[in-house]
């Protein structure tokens, strides 16, 4: 049974309050990373795959959504596969390196293998199967499946743990109560769940929202709730929520592109459990011989479970601060953000940056209009525009309408 198929449309007017005082600052679906030369946005797109059409109630769109903000889920252990495909240039793992070296610090180094500020970049791009447990705000595993290894991220109390085994390296750092409320709303997303908050945000007068028929997942019956940009220029196609029948806890979410093909990334649980797990899994030792890291004297601004944030500014202010005049540009989906770098000058070209410059150069498209001259790199969701004068505009919009956006906001 389908509920509510053919008219379950709505939008923000119809959809609580709570929610409108976060929308305009949500439109980036996932985080945006600047990888010095270009703005990339990991977004986030698990295609459906339908197990079975199980029987369920009907429920309109608004209902579904306030289900999922009403969801008290604090327990669960099980697994989830993530698998991101912005479509990348193939840059022979200098992609990872420069995510690694922008997450470990002003010198570009982490300092262990261990420490999650690099370690979490990787979900970035390619497929990963996490182990994931949560018993509460005060315990939570994170475990990164690899070849013959593994990477766990463990918060138990006061304690935060990052064990790499390949390595045997160890990180560590303690947290008091707000340290850990401060990061927890930080942390990058990993579960379905993370990624459905972010994106129901985005949520206003611009979005189509409708509940889409049923579905099983990791063997729990859910709805579907699918969110559409209205606008035409976003590269959003389409994000689809499978959300459980009985908890409201987003069990996988889906964001594909509008230029088709196949989900930008696919992030959702393949098993699940809503009992509490056992206490022995937040508990951890570190192994004989292991290099224990602890977190002292490093820097501290990552995310995660992890890290004992310094005191100061909030992460807004500290982005306002190191982008020189941060403004958005547009409306809803199509919401542009643009900023200085201060350099006053863009990429090196070929004749002033040698082979550099000109491989740079050689991954975006030259563009020019009002702004002057630029060059717009693109990903399956983002696009980023880099004028000769040093500003960048970035949004989740095409090519086109990038470049309209730019020459408008000049």
């Amino acid at each position: 049974m389908a509920p509510n198929e053919t008219d379950d449309t709505t939008t923000a007017g119809e959809v609580e309050e709570p929610r409108a005082g976060r929308r305009r600052a949500a439109r980036y679906i996932v985080p945006v990373t600047v990888m010095g030369v270009a703005a990339a946005t990991i977004g986030l797109v698990p295609a459906l795959a339908d197990s079975g059409d199980p029987d369920l109630p009907d429920i309109t769109a608004a209902q579904l959504i306030e289900k999922i903000a009403q969801s008290d889920v604090e327990r669960l252990s099980g697994t989830v596969k993530i698998t991101t495909d912005l479509g990348l240039p193939d840059l022979g793992g200098l992609e990872s390196g420069l995510l690694s070296g922008a997450a470990g610090g002003e010198d570009g180094e982490g300092g262990s293998s261990a420490d999650p500020s690099g370690r979490l970049t990787e979900l970035a791009s390619g497929t990963h199967t996490l182990r994931v447990a949560a018993d509460g705000p005060d315990r939570q595993k994170l475990s990164l499946l690899e070849n013959a290894a593994e990477y766990s991220l463990i918060h138990n109390g006061k304690d935060v743990w990052g064990y790499d085994s390949a390595s045997n390296e160890v990180y560590h750092a303690t947290v008091d109560e707000a340290d850990t409320k401060e990061r927890s709303a930080q942390r990058p997303p990993a579960t379905p769940k993370d990624f459905a908050e972010e994106a129901l945000k985005a949520v206003d007068d611009t979005t189509s929202v409708k509940v889409d028929g049923t579905a099983q997942v990791a063997g729990r019956d859910a709805y579907r709730l699918v969110v559409e940009p209205k606008q035409s220029g976003s590269t959003v196609g389409a994000i689809s929520i499978a959300v459980d029948h009985e908890t409201g806890m987003p069990l996988k979410f889906t964001l594909t592109p509008a230029g088709g093909g196949s989900a930008v990334v696919d992030v959702g649980f393949t098993k699940v459990s809503f009992d509490r797990p056992d206490a022995s899994t937040f508990r951890f030792t570190p192994p004989k011989g292991a290099k224990v890291t602890e977190d002292t004297e490093q820097d501290r601004a990552h995310g995660g479970f992890g890290g004992k944030p310094e005191r100061g500014p909030k992460p807004e202010e500290d982005l306002a601060k190191g982008l020189d005049g941060l403004r958005m540009l547009g409306e809803g989906w199509n919401t542009v953000a643009t900023f200085d770098t201060g350099t006053g000058a863009g990429l090196p070209t070929e004749e002033a940056g040698g082979d550099l410059g000109g491989f740079l150069g050689s991954l975006g498209d030259q563009v020019k209009g009002d702004f002057g001259k630029g060059t717009v790199f693109s990903t399956r969701l983002v696009n980023a525009l880099i004028t000769e004068d040093g500003t960048v505009y970035v949004g989740t919009v095409t090519k086109d309408a990038l470049v309209k956006a730019a020459e408008a906001g000049k």
